[in-house]
């Protein structure tokens, strides 16, 4: 499994994004559909990262800086037909430790209310995500749950078998998977 900076200019990544966003109004009345479209992920706020393992998609998930201290978590998926095999907590895994190597102090996301969305709060709480109210621009809303990491000094390791590397117009560069520590 690897995790890359991503253009979102593959069609695969397209079609993700676009059952993201569908899912993501079928399950919510418009007005409490938060997810960003592909122009607001190219946003120069917005980083955006792909999970692949070999040439198939797994999922991808987004860091929005919200100020100098401050980062939150957006586009979180995996396709519905490659789910539970770890690309959610590959990616989330990632974003939290690049909040940290950015000096955030706290990471916050906005997920659905519904039953549907159940799974993605145990995978936030497992990360030690605590509910709290809305944050930045964010009003309280019934079909919106709004969660908060404050982030420490450690460092959160990916796990073993990921690498992560850096999508170039040229040329990609991996980085080494990182050894659990001991």
């Amino acid at each position: 499994m690897r995790i890359e900076l991503d253009d979102l200019r593959r069609a695969e990544v397209r079609a993700l994004l676009g059952e993201h966003l569908a899912s993501m109004y079928s399950l919510s009345p418009p007005e409490s559909v938060h997810a960003l479209s592909i122009e607001g992920l190219a946003s120069p706020d917005v980083t955006f990262w792909t999970v692949w393992e070999g040439s198939a998609l797994l999922g991808c998930g987004a860091l929005k800086e919200l100020d100098r201290t401050h980062g939150e978590v957006k586009s979180m998926r995996t396709p519905a037909k490659l789910r539970r095999r770890g690309a959610g907590r590959a990616v989330l895994t990632h974003i939290v430790a690049e909040a940290r190597a950015r000096g955030y102090r706290r990471l916050s996301l906005e997920t659905g209310s519904m039953e549907a969305f159940k799974p993605a709060q145990k995978l936030y709480e497992s990360f030690g995500f605590v509910y709290c109210g809305p944050f930045g621009s964010y009003k309280e809303d019934p079909h919106s749950v709004f969660m908060t990491l404050e982030l420490g000094a450690g460092v959160t390791e990916l796990g073993a078998g990921v690498t992560v590397s850096a999508r170039g117009n040229a040329e990609d560069a991996v980085a080494a998977p990182r050894k659990p520590k001991p």
